[in-house]
């Protein structure tokens, strides 16, 4: 029987764990976060919790470099742009820092179902 009791954080195109098409839902879901270069590793399809550990580790580098560009865009770019375009930027920063954000947790809850299911030998 599927588990029903998913976080708020999942996201809505993965079936639920415990579900026959869980996996392929969650490889096709995790590959959409990815650079495309990923599908061509054999390895990361057969092995769905390989390919979750790398986009977590992705995505998280993304929201790194999101937080650390709204650092620093004020400073680097104000000699640069006028500041209408400046806020503009920073907008973009924050809104992209949100939804990054959010991916990462929906990705940290699929790794972690994965993960589950590696360790009760499902993943083989």
């Amino acid at each position: 029987m599927p588990d029903q009791s998913l976080t708020p954080d999942w996201p809505a195109s993965v079936h639920p764990p415990g579900s026959d098409s869980f996996e392929q839902t969650a490889l096709v879901w995790l590959f959409d976060h990815v650079p495309a270069d990923y599908r061509l590793h054999g390895v990361l399809r057969r092995h769905p919790v390989a390919l979750s550990r790398l986009a977590r580790q992705y995505v998280s580098a993304a929201l790194e470099a999101a937080r650390e560009g709204y650092r620093t865009a004020r400073v680097d770019l104000r000699d640069h742009l006028p500041a209408h375009a400046l806020d503009q930027v920073m907008h973009a920063y924050f809104a992209e820092g949100k939804r990054t954000a959010a991916v990462l947790r929906s990705i940290e809850a699929v790794d972690a179902e994965l993960r589950a299911v590696s360790e009760r030998g499902g993943d083989e």
